[in-house]
């Protein structure tokens, strides 16, 4: 229970770090910087749904990139992921189940987006496994062609005929919107859906043998190899589960949010990279990254506020974030150097 409080504690420590940093270079005071995003995001009704609304895909691909880097698996790629879960769910929507009733199509969609997330992240698993290639640039890679596939889609056959010229995709109908609580854009099915996985999750990590498989490759590949496990076996499994996450957050962003397929940029603002400093953050424990998850869609909501309050430009926030990512994983290096050397008695 202490150690689960001093990693809350820390996670908090690293986002006043990023916070501090931003002074040094802006001579905007931390405590001003800090306030200012804290009233924009969890001051109002409004800050705090709108945090909710931008930490929902937040939590479901950092849950999906957490099993990936448990397991030593670096998937770079939820990103492109998402956005091929949006894909998925707008072609169930638009061209595959139009006039099916909302209790099916909602499944259908969110089903053919986690499918299409899944297919998507096997790309650098096959790769890994067959060619052992590095599954980092790959999946990075992936992401760039998942963002321009997107925007030939719009700009292209997908194109609407009844959007005046714009590169958007014909509104869902009815049927294949989800949801939201009362006049928010909280669409609560997909919310709901990452609250019940992220227990899931946590209860196959911790308390299943896939979890054990995947903490003992992610803590010593070679005592894994020794103990006779299916390092192959995993890696497709963590890659194909942590893409169909990121799958379901492109579902809820299109089916939850917009009701149309539109440009990359405009589906999803950078949730599948921030959301690898939420899984590093939320030190790849399921159940914390809900937390992490909703700290920084915070901080998204709190950088379109300090852009008009404070005058700083809009890419404080990115600027922030891999500022907090160097912190934790410097954290972390030095924790693994230390229990490395006590390990060594010190030599």
């Amino acid at each position: 229970m202490l150690k689960r409080y001093k990693n809350i504690g820390l996670s908090f420590l690293v986002i006043f770090l990023g916070l501090f940093a931003i002074y040094l270079v802006s001579s905007v005071r931390p405590d001003i910087m800090f306030r200012s995003i804290a009233l924009s995001a969890f001051g109002s009704i409004y800050g705090l749904t709108e945090t909710l609304t931008k930490s929902i895909p937040l939590m479901l691909c950092g849950l999906g990139l957490s099993l990936s880097f448990r397991s030593s698996v670096w998937n770079i790629g939820a990103e492109g992921q998402l956005l091929m879960g949006a894909v998925g769910a707008t072609w169930i929507a638009l061209y595959i189940m139009p006039n099916a009733p909302k209790f099916l199509l909602i499944p259908a969609m969110f089903l053919v987006g986690a499918i299409c997330g899944g297919m998507w992240a096997l790309i650098p698993a096959v790769l890994k496994v067959k060619f052992n290639l590095n599954e980092i640039i790959v999946s990075l890679m992936l992401n760039y062609i998942a963002i321009e596939f997107v925007n030939y889609l719009v700009y292209g056959p997908w194109k609407s005929p009844y959007e005046w010229g714009f590169p958007y995709s014909t509104k869902f109908p009815e049927s294949a919107q989800l949801p939201r609580i009362l006049d928010t854009r909280v669409h609560y099915p997909t919310l709901i859906l990452a609250l019940i996985l992220a227990v899931i999750l946590y209860i196959i990590l911790y308390r299943s043998k896939l979890g054990y498989e995947i903490r003992v490759i992610g803590d010593s590949i070679d005592a894994a190899r020794y103990a006779g496990l299916d390092i192959h076996r995993v890696v497709f499994l963590v890659l194909l589960l942590g893409g169909g996450l990121a799958g379901l957050a492109g579902v809820g962003e299109v089916a939850g949010i917009h009701h149309r397929l539109r440009v990359a940029s405009g589906i999803s603002s950078g949730y599948g990279y921030t959301a690898v400093i939420v899984a590093w953050l939320g030190r790849l424990n399921p159940l914390l990254i809900v937390l992490v998850s909703f700290l920084f869609g915070g901080l998204l909501v709190g950088g379109d506020a300090i852009q008009v309050s404070l005058g700083l430009p809009g890419s404080t926030i990115n600027f922030i974030n891999g500022l907090i990512l160097i912190f934790v994983l410097v954290q972390g290096f030095s924790k693994t150097r230390f229990s490395t050397i006590k390990r060594r008695g010190g030599k």
